[in-house]
C-alpha cells in the first residue's frame, strides 16, 4: 500500500518543532504574505513540485542560483561523477582550480580569486581583506542593499541620510556597525581617508530591482580612487546572470574586488571574491588577512558551477534576456487588463514587481525608500492566487524574479495566463 504523501501544512509543522520558525532561511516562513510554505519534493526545468505533488511554475529559481533550470542534466552527470570520487577533501583540487581560473578570466578587474562556501562569506571576506589592505576601519554600504548576514553589512539606513549604521539585528552589537556608514542608493556619498571599501550591488535585488541611475556607478568608481579606498561589487546575484563578466561589464565600471555566488555553483553551495593580485596576496597564507574553510572549493560545488558556466554562451544570455523580455512585458499587460496596480521593471535577464501605482505608469524607484512605498498587501493577495494556480514567486515583496533558460516561450505564455487569473482574484479582494 502507497504511503500518502505528507501534507504541507503536517511538514511545516513538523519543522517548527525542531527549526526556529520551522524554515532555515526566514523568508521561507512566508511570514510576509501568508498562509503555509511548499515543501519542495523535487524540481526539472522550470518547475518544482511539492511535497503533496502539485506542480509549480518556479520563478524563484534557488533566489536566482538556477539559471539552466532545475536539474539541468550537465549539472547533475557532473555532481554523479564527482561524488562518486568522494565529497569532501580539505585538500586542493585540480576543479577550484579551473573554476578560479574561469571566474578571472570572465570577470573585469579580477587576477586572482578565493572560493568561499556561500555569498555571505565572500562579501564578509571582501570587506576584511578591504580593511587589511588600506589599514583604514570604515565602511560604506547602501540602504536597502543585502550583503548576507555578517555582522558589519547588518546595518539599515534611514530617510535617505547618510548616518552611522545602526544594527539591523538583535546580537549585533553596535561596536559591530560602528564603522559601518550607510547612504542613499544611487547618491554617490562624501568619503574621507577613514574609508576602506564602499560596497555595493551594482543593481541592487534585495529590494525588489532598482537599476544604478546614470554616473551612479561612475561617481562611486571616482570617488574611491580620490580617497584611496577600494570598491567592492557585491555581484553575487547580477555575476554571471547579467552575462559573462557581469554588471561590471554591462556598466564598463571595474571594482577593485568583486565577490560572486548564485550561479558559479550551479545550485550548490559556494561563493567567490576576487581582485587584482596586489589586493588578493593581502590574504593568508601570502599576507595577514585570515580567511579559511574546510569546504571551500568543494568537490560537488566546483563540479556543479563549470558545469553550469559551460552553457552560458553569448547566444544563451540573448535567450535568457528575451525570455525576461517576454515575460515582463507580458506582465505589464496582464496586471493592467486586471486593473492590478504595478510596476514591471527589467534589467538585462532580471525582472522586479512593484506593487501599487507609483507616482507614474513604468515608474522604477530609485533607492531603498521609494522600494519600501511597495503594496506588500497587494503583492501577497497576488502571490496567493499564483501559487494556488501553480506559479511560484518569492514569498516576499522584495525579491528579484528569476527566469531560467529552461522557461520556454510556452512555458512563460502558461505562466502569464494563470497570472491573468490571479491578478482578477487579486484586485476583486482588494475591492477594485
Amino acid at each position: 500500500m502507497t504511503e500518502p504523501h505528507p501534507t504541507n501544512t503536517g511538514l511545516f509543522e513538523a519543522a517548527r518543532r525542531v527549526i526556529p520558525g520551522g524554515v532555515n532561511s526566514p523568508v521561507r516562513a512566508f511570514g510576509s504574505v501568508g498562509g503555509t510554505p511548499y515543501f519542495v519534493e523535487s524540481a526539472s526545468g522550470p518547475y518544482v513540485t511539492d511535497a503533496e505533488g502539485q506542480q509549480y511554475i518556479d520563478f524563484v529559481q534557488s533566489y536566482g542560483a538556477i539559471i539552466l533550470g532545475h536539474a539541468h542534466p550537465a549539472v547533475t552527470e557532473a555532481v554523479v561523477s564527482a561524488a562518486a570520487d568522494g565529497t569532501s577533501y580539505g585538500a586542493p583540487t585540480a576543479r577550484e582550480v579551473a573554476l578560479a581560473e574561469r571566474i578571472a578570466c570572465a570577470a573585469p578587474g579580477v587576477s586572482q580569486v578565493r572560493l568561499t562556501s556561500s555569498g555571505t562569506e565572500a562579501t564578509m571576506t571582501a570587506v576584511r581583506l578591504a580593511r587589511g589592505f588600506t589599514g583604514r576601519p570604515r565602511i560604506v554600504k547602501f540602504a536597502g542593499c543585502y550583503h548576507g548576514h555578517a555582522d558589519s553589512l547588518l546595518a539599515a539606513g534611514g530617510s535617505g541620510v547618510a548616518t552611522l549604521g545602526l544594527s539591523g539585528s538583535a546580537g549585533v552589537p553596535p561596536s559591530a556597525v560602528a564603522d559601518t556608514v550607510v547612504a542613499p542608493y544611487n547618491v554617490v556619498p562624501e568619503l574621507d581617508d577613514r574609508i576602506a571599501a564602499v560596497v555595493v550591488e551594482p543593481v541592487a535585488a534585495n529590494m525588489g530591482l532598482v537599476p544604478p541611475v546614470p554616473g551612479f556607478l561612475e561617481g562611486l568608481r571616482q570617488a574611491c580612487d580620490e580617497v584611496g579606498a577600494l570598491l567592492i561589487f557585491d555581484e553575487v546575484i547580477t555575476g554571471f546572470r547579467l552575462g559573462l563578466g557581469g554588471a561590471a561589464e554591462r556598466y564598463g565600471v571595474t571594482a577593485d574586488i568583486s565577490c560572486f555566488g548564485k550561479v558559479i555553483g550551479g545550485g550548490l553551495p559556494i561563493g567567490a571574491l576576487g581582485a587584482r593580485t596586489e589586493i588578493m596576496e593581502t590574504l593568508a597564507p601570502t599576507g595577514p588577512v585570515y580567511q579559511a574553510g574546510t569546504l571551500s572549493g568543494n568537490p560537488l560545488a566546483t563540479a556543479a558551477g563549470l558545469a553550469a558556466l559551460d552553457q552560458l554562451t553569448p547566444e544563451a544570455y540573448a535567450q535568457l534576456e528575451a525570455r525576461a523580455g517576454q515575460f515582463a512585458d507580458g506582465m505589464r499587460g496582464v496586471l493592467a487588463g486586471a486593473g492590478f496596480d504595478a510596476n514591471v521593471c527589467q534589467v538585462g535577464t532580471l525582472v522586479g514587481l512593484y506593487c501599487g501605482a507609483g507616482p507614474a505608469s513604468g515608474w522604477v524607484p530609485a533607492d531603498y525608500d521609494d522600494a519600501r512605498t511597495t503594496d506588500e498587501q497587494a503583492y501577497a493577495r497576488l502571490h496567493a492566487g499564483l501559487l494556488s494556480g501553480g506559479v511560484a514567486f518569492a514569498p516576499g515583496a522584495y525579491e528579484a524574479i528569476f527566469v531560467s533558460l529552461a522557461h520556454t516561450p510556452e512555458v512563460i505564455d502558461q505562466a502569464l495566463a494563470l497570472m491573468a487569473d490571479a491578478a482578477d482574484a487579486a484586485a476583486a479582494a482588494a475591492g477594485l
